[in-house]
């Protein structure tokens, strides 16, 4: 089951370390310090560099010592320890390293104390399995890599998808457990026994932490793709909270994006790539300076990033161009054509209805059958809209999907009956979860109440 909507509505939501790592004694940290500046303190980095970089770090970590809760255990000894020395050291040159460094560090003490205390226990052969300082300080120049390499591991298909999915989205990207399971639909619990045993079949298998040869990469690639696409997702627009999006999120995501198109020349990674690029050439007219949605009706089209779309309508050429392209590159044209119209009564909703049918008869879904419809009352008005979106919302449809009950009440009032669009709109309202749609609902409500 999509943890996320297919394609979204825009406006609507389309211990301590035996070795020094100071000054002049680290090369993964470098000899050079920053010292704070500008009122930013030491204190205050480690907690930017958490919040930017510990997805990174644990990534790395996890290929170095080979298990997932032992670099997680790390991640947080080498955090620490970066609270405790940065404010009096000053900040490393490279934090990332500096921390890689000093986690490994700590995980070999932690794996040599179990080791003294049960000489034949399986964390004396872990412990010897750790690669040694030389080879850690030569690796770190790989440290870029390191979460494509994780997810590629996450998406082996030994493991089901719904598991690889949801270890790789709580691992490599940090998500809650619990913003995940309600993604899936499932309880939190389910949800973490899900990811034990993934971890454990990972562990057990000894499934190798690397992104496979060529030979066994079309086993995969469809999951890594998906997981991707649902990362930049979740930052595009979050699944709850304060902030529509987390742009830390969506540049991740197309960074991961880029690094798999120059592994691969397929046409559906161009086409996720193009996806991503055009989504989110938009982010900066997405909301106004107070963080309140802006539907795509509305936004000021020149602040849209125009090198992004470039990219993107180029990428979407290359991907339509060629044999085996397939929903993502479809998805990309349709976000080309909303890209390239001067406004939104310009769009040629016809083509993009068009686009739809292609995507939909390629991947049935009620959530693409939901943006069609919306296309559709574009083309034709929102009556024929209303028709196609009404009989989606069952509960075994969308009808626990806010941003459908969204969709049918903008229609609703575009059509002028008020009454039943406020229905659909306090239906939609008691859905959603995040706070600049919460407000963005309201506001529509005043708007048909005033």
């Amino acid at each position: 089951m999509p943890l996320r909507a297919a394609f979204k509505i825009e406006g609507l939501r389309g211990g301590p370390s035996r070795r020094k790592l100071g000054p002049g004694r680290s090369r993964a940290g470098g000899a050079s310090r920053q010292r704070s500046g500008s009122g930013v303190t030491p204190g205050d980095r480690v907690q930017e560099v958490y919040r930017r970089e510990n997805r990174r770090v644990f990534a790395t970590l996890v290929r170095l010592l080979g298990d997932f809760d032992l670099a997680e255990d790390a991640l947080q000894s080498a955090f620490l320890a970066a609270s405790e020395r940065w404010p009096q050291q000053g900040v490393p040159r490279n934090p990332v390293a500096w921390l890689v460094s000093a986690g490994r560090f700590r995980a070999i003490d932690s794996l040599r104390r179990q080791r003294r205390m049960t000489p034949w226990s399986e964390a004396a052969e872990a412990a010897a399995g750790i690669a040694d300082e030389a080879s850690v300080y030569e690796e770190l120049e790989d440290v870029e890599d390191d979460r494509l390499r994780l997810i590629f591991t996450c998406c082996h298909p030994s493991l089901s998808e719904e598991a690889a999915i949801a270890m790789t989205l709580r691992e490599i990207c940090g998500l809650s457990t619990e913003a995940i399971a309600r993604g899936f639909l499932i309880a939190p619990t389910t949800l973490a026994q899900r990811i034990v045993r993934a971890k454990s079949k990972i562990r057990d298998a000894r499934i190798p932490y690397e992104v496979p040869d060529r030979d066994a990469l079309p086993a995969r690639l469809g999951r890594v793709l998906r997981v991707i696409y649902l990362v930049f997702n979740e930052g595009h627009s979050a699944a709850q909270g304060a902030d529509l999006m987390r742009p830390d999120l969506t540049a991740e995501a197309i960074r991961l994006a880029r690094l798999l198109a120059d592994l691969i020349p397929d046409p559906e990674v161009r086409g996720l790539l193009a996806l991503l690029l055009l989504q989110d050439s938009r982010r900066r007219a997405r909301t106004t300076a107070s963080g309140d949605l802006v539907p795509l009706e509305a936004q000021d089209r020149t602040l849209w990033d125009r090198a992004a779309i470039a990219e993107g309508v180029s990428l979407v050429r290359q991907a339509l161009g060629v044999h085996g392209f397939g929903s993502y590159a479809l998805q990309a044209a349709i976000a080309a054509v909303h890209a390239e119209a001067p406004s939104s009564e310009a769009t040629d909703w016809a083509e993009i209805v068009g686009l739809y049918d292609a995507l939909l008869h390629r991947e049935p879904s009620p959530v693409i059958a939901l943006n069609r419809a919306v296309a559709v009352a574009m083309r034709d008005g929102p009556e024929a809209g209303l028709a196609l979106i009404e009989p989606l919302l069952t509960p075994e449809l969308l009808g626990g999907y806010h941003l459908a009950h969204a969709a049918k009440a903008e229609l609703l009032r575009r059509a002028g009956h008020c009454d039943a669009a406020k229905s659909a709109y306090e239906a939609s309202l008691g859905l959603a979860r995040q706070d600049p749609e919460k407000r963005f609902l309201r506001a529509r409500l005043a708007e048909i109440s005033d």
